[in-house]
C-alpha cells in the first residue's frame, strides 16, 4: 500500500532589478511517504497551482546618501578626467556627526586631474517621488563657486533625469543647500543620487566637504517657472534637431533658484505633428516642408519659450551652369571645369560628415552634422595670386549664418611656418552676396574681401561652418575678372629730336643721362627690368 502525502513548497520572492517579486505558493500530491529532492516543473501533470501573485513592491523611497556613512547600496563613480582621488572620508571637519566627505580639488596644474568630480550612485533605484529636493550641508576651505551640483547623473551615459544647479556658492562656514527637483514624479526609478563637478578658481586647490546628503520633502518649494529655449531653426526633411535650454525656476524659502533640468522632465507638444514630431527627449524630427512651433508643459505648469522650426525639401534641381572661361578659373569642385588636387573635403580634425551625391545628375558635395569642415589641398597649395573671386553655389537650410574661411601657408608653404595668414567671411540674408534658405545661391565674392589674406599665393585651406547642420555645395572655383595685360611692343619708341644742348636725360640712347639712383624704390610696389625692342 503506498501512501500520499501533500507537501507545500514556498518559492523564494525572485529579485529583478531591485524589484522584489510576489509569492507562488504549489501544492502537489507526490507519492511516497518521503522525498529526497523535488524537481518541479510548471505545468506538469499531477499538480494543482494556486497562484497568489502579487504586485511587485515599489522600489526603496530611501532618502539617506551620505551620513556618517554612505546609505544602502551607494557607490562613487568618478568623471572621466578628475582626479580619481579626490573624494576622501573626513573625521575632523563634519556638520554633525563623526564623518563627512571630502573633495580635494586640484590645482590647475595637477597631473592627476583637471577638477574634482563624479557621481554617487545607487545599485537599486530608488522611488524619490516622495520628496522634492536635495539638501546637504557644505563648506570650503576657502570661498569658492562649485560649477556643478546637482542629480539625475549615474554615470552610465544614459541618464534621462539630470537636473543641476550651477555656480554654487560656498563660504568656509557650514551652510545648508537644497537642490528642487524640477518634477518629483518623474523620479520613480532613479539611481543617480548625486553629482558633483568643481574645477579650482585659482593658482593652487582646495578642499569641499559635504555631510547629511540626504532627499527631503521640504515644502517651501513653490511658484516653478519653467522655460525652454526660445529658438527659430531651420532643417532639412529627414534631420534631427533638439530642444534646448530646458530649466525650471523655484521660490526655495523666498529665494529664486534656477535647475538646469534635461528635456525628460517637460511634456512636449508640437503645433503640426506632421511636418515636426517631437519625443518625450526633446528630440524634434522633421518630417516634412512646412513649418511648426514646439512648446512644453512642466506638469500642468506651461513652459515659457517656444521652438519654432522652419522644414525644407532637399534640393531638387542642379544650379545654374558655371559662365567663366575655363582659362580663367582654378577648380576646386565642378564638372565644368578640370579640378585641381583636393587632399580632403573633410579633415581629420573637423567635425563634419560629407558625401558625394547626384542632383538633378549633377555632382554635389552634401554635408550633414556640420559645425565646421576643413576642406584641405596641402599637398598641392593653390597660387590664386591672379584670381579676384571665389566662387561657390550654396544650398542651405538656415540663412542667418555661413561663414567660409580661407587659410594661406605663406612662402614656405607649411603650416605654423610663421608666415601664414587667414581670414573668415559671414554671409547671411543682409550680407553682399546675400543667401536665401531652400534655393541655390550662387555666390561670387571678391577676394578682397578677405582682408586678412595677406596673400594668396599659397592657399592650403578652405573651412566652412554655418548655422545649418546639412549644406550643399557645387562649382567651388577661383576666377578671375580683370582683363589681360597689353601685349608687348613690337617697334622701338620714335628717335627723339631735341637738341642734347636742350636736355637733361633720365633714360635714353640718344643722350647722356643723369644719375638715377633706382628704377624701383625699396617702398614701391613693383617690378622693373630692362629689355631690347
Amino acid at each position: 500500500m503506498t501512501a500520499s502525502t501533500s507537501h507545500r513548497l514556498t518559492a523564494a520572492p525572485a529579485t529583478h532589478g531591485g524589484r522584489r517579486g510576489g509569492r507562488l505558493t504549489l501544492r502537489c500530491a507526490v507519492p511516497g511517504s518521503s522525498l529526497a529532492l523535488l524537481t518541479i516543473l510548471l505545468g506538469a501533470a499531477g499538480c494543482e497551482r494556486d497562484l497568489a501573485v502579487l504586485d511587485p513592491a515599489p522600489f526603496p523611497p530611501e532618502a539617506v546618501v551620505f551620513e556618517d556613512g554612505f546609505g544602502p547600496g551607494v557607490q562613487f563613480s568618478a568623471f572621466g578626467g578628475s582626479k580619481v582621488d579626490a573624494l576622501d572620508i573626513e573625521h575632523d571637519e563634519v556638520y554633525r556627526g563623526t564623518a563627512a566627505l571630502k573633495f580635494t580639488v586640484p590645482a590647475p596644474t595637477d597631473p592627476s586631474g583637471g577638477y574634482a568630480g563624479g557621481v554617487f550612485y545607487s545599485v537599486v533605484p530608488r522611488d524619490l517621488t516622495g520628496f522634492d529636493a536635495l539638501t546637504f550641508w557644505a563648506k570650503a576651505s576657502t570661498a569658492a563657486t562649485v560649477n556643478t551640483i546637482g542629480i539625475g547623473n549615474d554615470n552610465s551615459g544614459n541618464s534621462r533625469y539630470p537636473a543641476t544647479v550651477e555656480g554654487l556658492p560656498l563660504s568656509t562656514r557650514w551652510t545648508k543647500y537644497a537642490v528642487p527637483f524640477p518634477l518629483p514624479s518623474r523620479l520613480g526609478e532613479e539611481t543617480g543620487l548625486f553629482l558633483i563637478a568643481e574645477g579650482s578658481e585659482y593658482p593652487v586647490g582646495y578642499d569641499i566637504f559635504f555631510d547629511d546628503v540626504q532627499f527631503e520633502r521640504l515644502g517651501t518649494i513653490i511658484n516653478p517657472r519653467p522655460a525652454i529655449a526660445t529658438q527659430t531653426v531651420n532643417g532639412e526633411v529627414g534631420g534631427m534637431l533638439r530642444v534646448g535650454g530646458t530649466q525650471v525656476t523655484f521660490d526655495v524659502g523666498g529665494r529664486d533658484q534656477t535647475v538646469l533640468a534635461a528635456p525628460a522632465y517637460f511634456t512636449f507638444t508640437s503645433s503640426d505633428s506632421g511636418v515636426a514630431s517631437v519625443t518625450p527627449d526633446g528630440l524634434i524630427s522633421l518630417l516634412s516642408a512646412g513649418t511648426a512651433t514646439i512648446t512644453a508643459t512642466l506638469g500642468s505648469t506651461a513652459a515659457e519659450g517656444a521652438v519654432t522650426v522652419t522644414v525644407t525639401a532637399p534640393p531638387t534641381g542642379a544650379p545654374p551652369t558655371p559662365r567663366h572661361s575655363a582659362g580663367d578659373v582654378i577648380s576646386l569642385f565642378s564638372d565644368a571645369y578640370d579640378d585641381v588636387v583636393v587632399d580632403t573635403w573633410s579633415a581629420s580634425w573637423d567635425q563634419a560628415d560629407v558625401e558625394d551625391i547626384q542632383v538633378a545628375g549633377n555632382p554635389v558635395k552634401k554635408y550633414t552634422n556640420l559645425a565646421y569642415a576643413g576642406i584641405e589641398f596641402t599637398s598641392q597649395p593653390i597660387d590664386a595670386s591672379s584670381m579676384t573671386d571665389l566662387h561657390v553655389d550654396l544650398w542651405t537650410n538656415d540663412p542667418s549664418a555661413f561663414r567660409i574661411k580661407l587659410v594661406d601657408f605663406g612662402g614656405n608653404g607649411v603650416f605654423g611656418g610663421g608666415d601664414d595668414t587667414e581670414h573668415e567671411i559671414t554671409l547671411d540674408q543682409g550680407s553682399m552676396p546675400p543667401i536665401a534658405a531652400g534655393a541655390w545661391n550662387t555666390l561670387d565674392i571678391p577676394l578682397s574681401a578677405f582682408t586678412g589674406l595677406v596673400s594668396r599665393g599659397s592657399l592650403a585651406q578652405m573651412i566652412i561652418s554655418g548655422a545649418s547642420p546639412t549644406v550643399y555645395l557645387d562649382n567651388i572655383y577661383f576666377f578671375s575678372t580683370t582683363p589681360p595685360p597689353p601685349s608687348a611692343p613690337t617697334e622701338a619708341a620714335p628717335t627723339p629730336t631735341h637738341a642734347e644742348a636742350n636736355v637733361v636725360s633720365l633714360f635714353s640712347d640718344a643722350y647722356t643721362d643723369a644719375a638715377v639712383d633706382t628704377w624701383s624704390a625699396s617702398w614701391d610696389q613693383a617690378d622693373v627690368e630692362d629689355v631690347l625692342i
